[in-house]
């Protein structure tokens, strides 16, 4: 409720001009101050909510426009509602003001309930359009309350309201009337009002109006539906803002993410096309000198491994041609041992045995050497993996050594020379440190989608594996015990026989059996013709007709 003054002057009752500016400031007892509602921040939830970087970009373009549009909108609502409303009611004011000072205020004393019901019609009768009603005592002492609409009545007014127009103060400096113009705004239904009223001074009577407000709270409806919308329209342009600029930002980075993805593929040639000299620019420059560094170093390692390969394989090649001079040599002083005199047996009988060894490790050494280039090949055939694994034990004399659990009828399509190997390391292996009786089973299993697996099982009754030693097995030139570095095997048979696995497409695995021993297990696909890789003929006579590592290469993961 806002009160304005009124005032007397000049022997003839007027009242004040209703300044709600001025009564906020000053104009005591009875008023509503309407205070602003403060301000709400808008806080986000973005991190670890959202999933894509784009979609954070949008979101914060989003709140921030929303929160732009909804502050502004609110700042313009509120400043347009004042305006309007206070418009409506200083002219309601100003007018009623007017009309009860030129209509009540010339009333006799006592006035009869007729002439106040005049002066109530005749002040409502204005281009305002508000009710009126009038009250004072008649000349018997009675009580008189007239109204221009019968809708209007003393219960329609608050009672602060009533209480402060009542109300006489003192005159003095500061307060110049007894009576002042007292005004509040009200809602009935959903329709807001203004209520005023005001005493004419001097005994006259008291006067209250009622004016209905819908229509500026229609204006304000329009204007508040209006700025929704523009704030709406702020959240599309916003978002489709943020997608451009996210497009903008994320683009580069959608390319650099490319560009990484394919170097970890191994493609060292990837580079940026860089332009501009913003922070993303230098991104892709420093990831271009990156890629240029890696691709230098992996090509000078590459040179250095190639380097590396090619004397390990020349050095194999050439030690060849003297090995087979001195197998010949060594064949001959074998088949002689038993005419030589006893004390140079010993030592022709070492020189034999430690150049075939040496011939052995040339051997595998040379196979590391194919594995390692990529020029290892399968020649493919179909077998009857049975007849297989018994022709392998009975090149080297194991029929009554090894159980054998292989059914007939078990074919395969393979590379028989390189099954062959596997086969004889492993069971090698398995006679040389296990127990006896070291057993071999083969039998196929049904895996989804990949065919069928061939599955070929060498177990023995010894000690097993040790924990620390188990992770190592098939590592090259590993050997159990570090105190015997000088021993039979070079600690490449288990590995060999690993490389010959990988190359059919599968793969062997050791472990330990719950009842004591080891056990390998290998499993290849029944059919390899389907690899991805050139079934090639070997490429030299080693690789064509020899065995070089048909037999157990000892100190292999024991």
């Amino acid at each position: 409720m806002r009160p304005a003054a009124a005032r007397q002057g000049g022997g003839r009752t007027v009242l004040a001009h209703p300044d709600p500016y001025r009564a906020r400031r000053g104009i005591p007892a009875g008023r509503t101050a309407v205070s602003p509602r403060p301000g709400r921040r808008v806080r986000g939830w973005l991190a670890g909510m959202l999933p894509s970087l784009r979609l954070r970009l949008v979101v914060v373009f989003a709140v921030a426009a929303l929160s732009a549009a909804v502050v502004v909108s609110g700042i313009s609502y509120w400043l347009n509602r004042e305006a309007v409303l206070t418009r409506a009611q200083d002219a309601a004011l100003d007018d009623f003001r007017k009309m009860l000072g030129d209509h009540a205020g010339t009333l006799p004393p006592g006035p009869r309930c007729d002439q106040l019901r005049d002066a109530a019609n005749a002040m409502a009768d204005t281009t305002q359009n508000y009710a009126v009603l009038l009250i004072d005592q008649d000349g018997g002492g009675g009580r008189c309350q007239v109204t221009s609409d019968d809708a209007f009545t003393l219960a329609d007014v608050p009672g602060t309201l009533r209480e402060a127009v009542r109300e006489e103060r003192a005159v003095d400096e500061a307060n110049s009337a007894p009576h002042h113009l007292y005004w509040q705004r009200v809602t009935q239904g959903d329709t807001p009002y203004l209520v005023a009223g005001a005493t004419v001074i001097g005994d006259g009577p008291t006067g209250y109006l009622l004016k209905s407000l819908e229509p500026e709270q229609d204006d304000l409806n329009s204007l508040a539906w209006s700025l929704a919308i523009a704030s709406a329209l702020a959240l599309v342009g916003s978002v489709l803002l943020a997608q451009a600029a996210a497009s903008t930002v994320l683009r580069p980075v959608q390319r650099l993410g490319d560009a990484a993805r394919r170097l970890g593929e191994g493609k060292l040639d990837t580079r940026l096309t860089v332009s501009g000299n913003d922070e993303l620019a230098d991104l892709s420059r420093t990831f271009n000198s990156a890629a240029a560094s890696l691709e230098r170093r992996v090509a000078e390692l590459s040179a250095r491994e190639q380097s590396s390969r090619r004397f390990v394989a020349d050095m194999s090649h050439e030690l060849r041609t003297p090995l087979t001079a001195i197998s010949a040599v060594t064949e001959v002083l074998e088949e002689e041992s038993e005419n030589l005199d006893p004390m140079i047996a010993p030592a022709v009988q070492l020189v034999v045995s430690e150049t075939r060894r040496l011939g052995d490790l040339v051997e595998n050494l040379m196979e590391v050497t194919r594995f390692d280039a990529g020029t290892a090949r399968l020649v493919l055939d179909d077998v009857d993996v049975a007849e297989l694994v018994m022709a392998c034990m009975d090149a080297r004399a194991w029929l009554d050594a090894v159980e054998l659990d292989a059914p007939l009828g078990i074919r395969a399509r393979l590379d028989p020379r390189r099954l062959d190997v596997i086969l004889a390391n492993l069971i090698g292996n398995a006679l040389k440190h296990g127990g006896s009786p070291v057993r071999v089973a083969v039998r196929t299993e049904q895996t989804g989608g990949a065919g069928e697996v061939l599955v070929v099982e060498v177990a023995d009754r010894g000690p097993g594996i040790p924990g620390e030693v188990l992770p190592h097995v098939f590592d090259r030139f590993y050997k159990a015990s570090a105190s015997r570095p000088r021993s039979e095997g070079s600690g490449l048979g288990l590995s060999i026989a690993q490389e010959n696995a990988h190359i059919h497409g599968g793969r062997i695995t050791a472990r330990n059996a719950p009842g004591g021993g080891a056990v390998f297990t290998i499993r290849l696909p029944r059919d390899a013709s389907g690899l991805d890789q050139e079934t090639a003929e070997p490429q030299d006579a080693c690789e064509a007709g020899d065995t070089p590592t048909a037999r157990w290469d000892g100190e292999d993961g024991r």
